[in-house]
């Protein structure tokens, strides 16, 4: 490996690690001290209590923090399962704008707005963090 190669591995992992530390974090928001705020972010469309829904997303939240942490062999897949789930949750961030609910300092539309442009961001940052940008390419077979 290349000292470029090394340190562009350490970077990622760097990234990989935080953006799990992240997620245990929030996991641990929505299970305790900013549950409330969460539940601002839970679609009225949803057919599932609001609390329920919050409480659930942390727990999914800080397992999918630990396993971008910890679980290397999987990372891929990991990465890929982490951005899904905040292509999932965005509609909540969509809800949040539309239905002008104030929660984490989101007081305005304009900031409700804002807010939705870092939602691909965290797609993106999961999947390069985690090698689930790269090209997977099969070898090939000889006949």
């Amino acid at each position: 490996m290349t000292k470029e190669n090394h340190s562009a591995t350490n970077l990622k992992n760097l990234a990989r690690i935080i953006l799990g530390l992240f997620m245990i974090l929030a996991g641990l928001g929505h299970l305790s001290f900013q549950r409330e705020e969460f539940q601002a972010q839970v679609p009225n469309w949803i057919p599932m209590n609001q609390d329920l829904v919050v409480l659930l997303s942390g727990i999914v939240e800080i397992l999918l923090g630990v396993t971008m942490i910890f679980w290397r062999k999987q990372r891929i897949k990991v990465g890929i399962a982490l951005a899904i789930f905040y292509i999932l949750v965005f509609p909540g961030n969509i809800a949040q704008y539309t239905e002008h609910r104030n929660a984490f300092r989101l007081d305005t539309d304009t900031k409700r707005l804002a807010r939705l442009f870092f939602q691909p961001v965290l797609i993106i940052w999961a999947l390069w963090s985690s090698g689930g940008l790269k090209r997977q390419t099969a070898p090939e077979r000889k006949n």
